[in-house]
């Protein structure tokens, strides 16, 4: 059975209660055929000491989304989906306001997938681009 955009955007948001993402308020905006977006709020509890959004609070976004959008469009409930590589590369600096990460697959195979990440503002100025693969795991009995 084939999902919605909302149902999808509804199972995203379960998954993030009590982890990573709901204390860096990231949140799952939109879904497409062959894209997951999320946003993350850049507030002072992201920033690095000079009040800048710190480059691991970008990767955790992208690792997040990526790893997110393995899981929707794998659409099985039978694996575990794990970031196995991610690299990154900053481009621009941003104080406040939103960041959009968008995930786009590259390669979906059966066990390994790749991602192109780019994370923009709200003014759509590109601020990093993110390279992740994933694996999924068969989930133990």
């Amino acid at each position: 059975m084939k999902l919605t955009q909302e149902e999808v955007l509804e199972q995203c948001a379960k998954m993030c209660k009590n982890t990573l993402m709901e204390t860096l308020e990231i949140s799952f905006c939109e879904v497409g055929k062959d894209y997951l977006i999320a946003k993350m709020p850049v507030t002072p509890r992201v920033h690095q000491p000079d009040g800048v959004l710190h480059g691991g609070a970008m990767v955790a976004l992208a690792e997040s989304v990526g790893s997110a959008a393995t899981q929707m469009f794998l659409n099985s409930k039978e694996f575990s989906i794990r970031g196995i590589e991610i690299s990154a590369n900053h481009v621009k600096s941003i104080r406040s306001g939103y960041v959009f990460a968008r995930a786009e697959v590259v390669h979906q195979g059966r066990t390994t997938q790749l991602w192109d990440i780019k994370i923009r503002d709200e003014e759509e100025n590109l601020i990093s681009i993110v390279k992740l693969t994933t694996i999924a795991l068969p989930k133990r009995k």
